[in-house]
């Protein structure tokens, strides 16, 4: 039974929350590249809760499907961002501090609260479950479960808890969780699809914006999709092949990953991210129809990345980017803007750009330093940071949370700035932070070229465009 858990509100232009108006079922909307829809009603969720424990009758629902045996399984999708118990300091976030200290019975953040459901179960029993992650990086699993792990233990060390509840969810044979690798381009409900619908005569999915997020009756997604998922789960599972999941052992679920997030679709998708604000931008297709931002990414996908990436067997790596380039990101109909993609780039780049340059780092075969697609990739990033565009207007960074201080640091690079050693003054910080990229760039040969590159980029207005089609 489906539970939707992430407690979405509406906007105050919605008297009720969503889910209630539509009774917990949302259209689901294909964009076909030809531009056709294909919609279907998804009805299968059964019940819908806001699971936070400050919202007490629907946290006692949730506590309620925990305790149950019969649950077998539950899903999650939190973002990267969502695993992190501490900060680039290395101290705990203060939200997880509290929890830490105040037990399963006030949980804040979204780890803490799987603890604490967690805990209502081996209380209830300790009947076993699989809980599976389907966020976008890899070894969701591994880190879901250490995150979990953590909170426990540190419930159990200031006396919070019973010392068997940590065995019960360190043990896999009990508390399961599955590394998954998950891909369907899903952007946030577009006005482009509320039009389309509307001329349809769906006059009653109305496109709801705030401040922070988008809500509607419906989901605008693309035709492809792919579902790896580790085969763990001790409490049984229903036929997942049948709805074309693709069950394998826990080494070919991270292969997939690994293939996705680090090399074939993730980094190019930051890459178009980040110079798509720069160019003025606001559709991923858009930014297929520029042949130097074509060129690019398949520089770095084919050229930089496939050479690192093992075959999971179950996915063929080429034909997966293949298919991203030549069909899913030209996609017109699919309403994706890089300013979405460009969230959080911060906690991404140590996957999407630190994996890869970690093998060639390792690799005897390799050399990372004759590198150059990925690092112009990064001095792109580099240079969105700044907020200025390449027409040299002001534009404002999609959220991260380590924008503060990346912001603070690179505030004496402006558009015609030419001085090397301030550059250097300026991103050496960033660009030899191992927790931001993995590795050192500097111990790669890589940092001063993405210093160069920077300094390129931040020449005069229309230097990044300039810059790419140079190195392209």
């Amino acid at each position: 039974m489906p539970v939707r858990s992430n407690g979405a509100s509406s906007s105050s232009r919605c008297a009720v929350p969503l889910w209630q108006i539509y009774h917990d079922d949302i259209l689901q909307v294909v964009m076909n590249p030809d531009g056709s829809l294909k919609e279907r009603v998804l009805a299968s969720t059964a019940d819908a809760l806001f699971a936070n424990a400050k919202r007490l009758e629907d946290w006692k629902r949730a506590l309620a499907y925990f305790e149950s045996p019969e649950l077998q399984l539950v899903t999650v999708t939190i973002t990267e961002k969502g695993y992190a118990l501490r900060g680039s300091d290395g101290a705990l976030l203060p939200a997880v501090a509290r929890e830490c200290a105040a037990g399963p019975g006030a949980p804040e953040t979204a780890m803490g609260t799987f603890a604490a459901l967690l805990h209502a179960r081996y209380v209830a029993g300790a009947a076993p479950i699989a809980l599976v992650t389907t966020d976008n990086f890899s070894q969701n699993g591994r880190h879901f479960r250490e995150a979990v792990l953590a909170i426990a233990e540190a419930w159990q060390k200031a006396g919070l808890v019973e010392d068997g509840f940590v065995s019960y969810v360190a043990d896999e044979g009990r508390v399961s969780f599955p590394w998954t690798m998950i891909d369907r381009i899903t952007p946030n409900p577009s006005p482009e699809t509320e039009t389309a619908l509307k001329e349809q005569g769906f006059d009653d999915l109305p496109l709801i914006q705030d401040a922070h997020a988008s809500y509607a009756g419906f989901a605008n997604t693309e035709e492809a999709h792919y579902l790896v998922v580790e085969d763990s789960f001790p409490n049984g599972r229903p036929d997942l092949a049948r709805g074309g999941v693709i069950l394998c052992d826990r080494k070919t679920a991270e292969k997939a990953d690994t293939m996705k997030v680090t090399a074939c679709l993730n980094p190019l998708h930051t890459t178009l991210a980040v110079y798509g604000c720069l160019l003025g931008y606001t559709r991923i297709w858009q930014e297929m129809e520029n042949a130097d931002l074509v060129s690019l990414i398949k520089h770095i996908g084919y050229d930089e990345d496939l050479p690192v990436v093992e075959d999971p067997g179950v996915i063929d790596p080429r034909c997966f980017i293949d298919e991203l380039v030549e069909k899913r990101l030209p996609n017109r109909a699919l309403p994706d803007a890089p300013q979405r993609i460009a969230t959080d780039t911060s906690q991404k780049i140590p996957v999407r750009f630190g994996h890869t340059l970690a093998a060639y780092e390792k690799d005897p075969a390799l050399d990372p330093a004759k590198l150059i697609y990925i690092p112009l990739a990064i001095a792109g990033w580099l240079r969105y940071i700044t907020g200025i565009d390449d027409e040299g207007k002001s534009f404002e960074p999609s959220p991260d949370p380590l924008l503060p201080e990346l912001r603070e640091a690179i505030a004496p690079l402006a558009l015609g700035v030419n001085d090397t050693e301030l550059i250097h003054r300026s991103v050496a910080p960033i660009l030899s932070n191992k927790s931001i990229f993995a590795v050192d760039l500097y111990g790669l040969g890589l940092g001063k070229k993405i210093e160069g590159m920077l300094q390129e980029e931040l020449a005069a207005p229309g230097a990044v465009a300039a810059t790419i089609k140079r190195y392209v």
